[in-house]
């Protein structure tokens, strides 16, 4: 049973940082898609920024170009996000998300919808004030 667990959500001021992380466990696949998305209130859940492990490519919302980065310990099953230069609209609840499936890759748009991926975790919140 694949679980994710995130941590390293809260409060933080404006131009701040913040730093999440997910703890994977449960699978042995080499080949997966990981990542985080995002849901603020009354707004849909979009796509922030993913890993492919088998191309070893990441892939960025224009939104958090620039100032976010994900990185990945492979030893430890662990995926981070780091979250640099912090604005208010950065506030949501941030979901890690994983797509652990023996099937053909995803196009770039596939790797931002969220349908396509079958793992989730319980969310973490960031929050970012003026």
């Amino acid at each position: 049973q694949v679980q994710l667990v995130e941590s390293g959500g809260g409060s933080v001021a404006a131009g701040g940082s913040l730093r999440l992380s997910c703890q994977a466990s449960g699978y042995t696949s080499k080949r997966y898609y990981m990542g985080w998305f995002r849901q603020a209130p009354g707004k849909e859940r979009e796509g922030v920024g993913f890993i492919d492990t088998g191309a070893r490519s990441t892939y960025y919302a224009d939104s958090v170009k620039g100032r976010f980065t994900i990185s990945q310990d492979v030893a430890k099953n662990t995926l981070t996000l780091q979250m640099n230069s912090l604005k208010p609209e950065d506030t949501a609840m941030y979901y890690c998300a994983a797509r652990i499936w023996p099937g053909p890759g995803l196009s770039i748009a596939g790797i931002f919808t969220f349908s396509a991926y079958n793992y989730w975790g319980q969310g973490t919140q960031v929050t970012v004030s003026s």
